[in-house]
């Protein structure tokens, strides 16, 4: 049998933004029937080379070496029509936060059909089965702020595959999924692969996952070392008043919460108590869709709940953010499991820090930015990355930029939804370290949603596992939905 020729390939491929460089001396081939895996550290070009192969590159990038060319076309080079033709027929993108890149009006099954090679042929059960998301429940009714983070990555994953690809790309795949529906994806996508159709590159953090599904690995190195997280900045403002160790900062009682409307509703969280006392780590652990990132959500004001109560500091927290004041605002942060569709896209990383430092404590434009350039250091980034806009950043870079947003605020308790999906073992080590330091010197609380249970089980003091609840009653009432903040 002949060796199929390659789908895509790149030689000595360098990459840079505005002077910086995003990929160097990059050397790839996509084979059909194969699975290439692309590893390295945050920063090093994995997102950039995906991009590449979409010809997508940021705004202000462009190629000072080497050649790419996909499908037998140089695609960086390709006129906007023929480009545009290329991608619609023959290229599948899913990227790192996928939740962004679906409609929020479209229900599960239109968004699967939407872009489907063949509409009358395309069976949204069958695609919902093939990525292990449960039938029976309503999900292909569901609109996207009805799902998990990791079931949006599913359907993502459902909508790539209905279109029949040539070239399937995948950022991160795995982030936010628990270890048993990350081996179901990576056995999936054996799956694909044999059928020598379509060619399969993606990035992981994942060594196991690499594993288990790569046929080949590159590993890209970033042009310089990456900066490790170092000790949490000094405030900038008023330090908190110290809270006793005995004393809860936030305690949540009989909390119950539902997702979904009509008969699409269901329970994911049933009478759940949880209490936050300073300076510890609270794992929160479970599988997708148990309401991890609802209970966050929750206790950020994003979400109304059905019933329980919430106090911070001994006093009641109102269930909408909108109704909290604006100290009680700042004292519970929420860093969101896909940075990219919370930062915005409009501003640069330094006006984005910025924007708290003088809400919360009036700083004035030279202080600012000496806070700034502390606390992109603090997150292992440099103060250089201030002048750069989230679209200039890889998907780990972003994780720290959010971060580093909320730590501006000197909250008294930060929630963490899967912040360390994103990053390399050694970088996730050094934000985990930082979260550590912060604890221990001002007595941050913190809650961390996360599935790598060996990371839980080395940082926090108390773990709370969740799990899968049933639908809710039909005679259950809708709750007012809870506004999100700009």
């Amino acid at each position: 049998m002949s060796t199929p020729a390659p789908a895509a390939h790149a030689t000595a491929l360098s990459i840079t933004l505005h002077g910086a460089h995003l990929l160097t001396d990059a050397g790839l081939t996509l084979t059909p029937g194969r699975i290439t895996a692309i590893t390295g550290p945050s920063g090093a070009g994995k997102t950039t080379l995906l991009r590449a192969l979409t010809g997508a590159l940021p705004p202000g990038a462009h190629v000072t070496a080497g050649h790419l060319t996909v499908l037998g076309h140089d695609i960086l080079t390709l006129p906007p029509e023929e480009l545009r033709r290329l991608r619609r027929h023959q290229l599948a993108f899913v990227g790192q936060d996928p939740g962004s890149g679906l409609n929020p009006r479209m229900r599960v099954a239109h968004l699967i059909t939407e872009t489907a090679a063949d509409r009358r042929s395309t069976s949204v059960p069958d695609l919902l089965r093939a990525v292990h998301l449960p039938l029976g429940e309503g999900i292909e009714r569901r609109r996207p702020a009805a799902l998990s983070g990791g079931q949006q990555r599913r359907v993502a994953l459902a909508r790539a595959l209905a279109r029949r690809p040539a070239i399937l790309l995948l950022d991160e795949p795995t982030a936010g999924l628990d270890p048993a529906l990350r081996d179901d994806i990576a056995d999936l996508l054996r799956d694909i692969a044999t059928t020598g159709t379509i060619a399969i590159a993606l990035t992981s953090h994942d060594p196991d996952f690499v594993a288990r599904c790569a046929d080949d690995v590159l590993a890209l190195r970033p042009a310089r070392p990456t900066i490790a997280p170092t000790a949490a900045p000094a405030p900038a403002g008023r330090r908190h008043t110290d809270t006793p160790a005995t004393e809860p900062v936030v305690e949540v009682t009989a909390l119950h919460a539902t997702v979904g409307t009509g008969r699409d509703r269901h329970h994911v969280l049933t009478g759940l108590d949880l209490t936050l006392r300073p300076g510890t780590l609270t794992g929160i652990t479970g599988p997708s869709g148990c309401g991890k990132t609802t209970l966050l959500r929750t206790l950020a004001g994003l979400h109304r709940p059905d019933a329980g109560s919430v106090t911070l500091g001994g006093g009641a927290l109102a269930p909408s953010y909108r109704r909290r004041g604006r100290d009680q605002r700042r004292r519970i942060q929420l860093v969101p499991q896909n940075p990219l569709g919370a930062l915005n896209p409009a501003h640069t990383v330094g006006a984005t820090l910025a924007r708290p430092l003088r809400l919360h404590f009036a700083l004035p434009a030279d202080r600012c930015a000496a806070r700034v350039a502390e606390l992109l250091t603090a997150v292992g980034l440099t103060p250089d990355h201030a002048a750069r806009y989230p679209h200039e950043l890889s998907g780990g870079q972003r994780q720290r930029v959010s971060i580093a947003r909320a730590l501006a605020a000197e909250p008294d308790v930060l929630l963490c939804d899967e912040i360390t999906s994103a990053l390399d073992a050694d970088t996730a080590d050094g934000i985990m370290d930082l979260l550590r330091d912060i604890r221990d010197s001002r007595g941050l609380a913190v809650v961390l949603v996360s599935h790598d249970l060996p990371l839980v089980s080395a940082h926090a003091d108390t773990v709370l596992p969740l799990g899968l609840c049933k639908p809710a009653s039909p005679t259950d009432q809708d709750p007012d939905p809870s506004p999100v903040p700009n």
